[in-house]
């Protein structure tokens, strides 16, 4: 089944905050966001990619966007693994409370991650396409800003329910 369909088949991020406990939440994360955002990145770069080729020439291609994008998806992904190999298998096991150190590295990495979607929108002029856009194009900036809301909304489902459940 594929990311997409397995976050259709999800409840709402406000049900699941407000009806999962902590291992249910958890899973829910990683099909909701993990997986999607993995999906997402590699169809933004290959997006990108093609954009940057077709409209080399044209002054608000956005170049380097592919090349940004799969910076970001490299961070985005240490920041899974450490959460998917350490943080959240604590909290599974109920030594939450003993995860204030990662937590903590995950707060911080969160920060950065909201600063990197300043710079992934700068790149992209602000998501405001040229008026003879191609439908690749549009794709592009849709598709990066759905990937900047459901980013925005792991990481504040992460940061104030999740960790803020954890006693630290």
């Amino acid at each position: 089944m594929s990311a997409q369909a397995n976050a259709q088949a999800l409840p709402s991020i406000e049900t699941a905050q407000e009806t999962l406990d902590d291992a249910q939440l958890i899973d829910f994360i990683l099909i909701r966001f993990h997986e999607r955002h993995r999906a997402q990145l590699e169809e933004l770069i290959n997006l990108a990619s093609k954009v940057e080729e077709m409209h080399r020439t044209h002054e608000q291609c956005p170049k380097g966007l592919a090349l940004y994008l799969s910076i970001m998806r490299q961070e985005l992904d240490q920041h899974m693994f450490k959460e998917e190999y350490i943080l959240f298998p604590m909290i599974k096991t109920g030594r939450g409370p003993m995860a204030g150190g990662p937590i903590s590295v995950m707060k911080h990495e969160h920060e950065e991650h909201a600063e990197a979607i300043k710079t992934l929108k700068s790149r992209a002029n602000n998501l405001i396409l040229p008026a003879q856009a191609c439908n690749t194009w549009k794709r592009l900036y849709q598709g990066i800003e759905e990937f900047i809301s459901d980013l925005n909304a792991h990481i504040e489902l992460e940061n104030n329910v999740l960790f803020a459940r954890q006693n630290i």
